[in-house]
């Protein structure tokens, strides 16, 4: 379509799988991720700072309840993804980023691109999932 903006990364002739183009482009990305992530969980905190316990009737309260348990659950959410964010740029600075921890191969640029913070190729990931259950 014309108009349409390109998104994403894909890889250019001869270039290196996690050369320096790749490497800075998930560094952005992942830095990007970060920033909105702290910014999410500052603003969950803030929320939480003002909250009205005790206000109105038991409706009222137990719809407070219910929102509290719910940003409770995002919080910790968002906390993960931090986590996974954090190591996902240990693991660009050590060399390791973008390859699947268990057997090494290359992780798909469209997969890490859509989920930045993967360590395990798809393939790598349904057999985890397959054991597991």
């Amino acid at each position: 379509m014309a108009g349409e903006r390109k998104t994403g990364i894909t890889a250019e002739p001869g270039e290196p799988f996690m050369g320096p183009r790749q490497i800075a482009y998930f560094r952005d990305k992942l830095l990007r991720m970060r920033a909105e992530t702290e910014l999410e969980l500052a603003t969950a905190a803030t929320q939480d700072a003002v909250g009205s316990d005790g206000v109105g009737d038991q409706a009222d309260q137990a719809s407070g309840a219910g929102d509290r348990e719910f940003n409770i659950i995002n919080r910790e959410r968002a906390r993960g993804l931090l986590a996974s964010i954090e190591a996902a740029l240990t693991r660009i600075e050590n060399g390791t980023y973008g390859y699947c921890e268990d057997t090494g191969e290359p992780i798909p640029l469209k997969r890490l691109d859509a989920q930045p913070t993967a360590t395990l190729t798809a393939a790598a990931q349904a057999a985890r999932e397959q054991q597991s259950r």
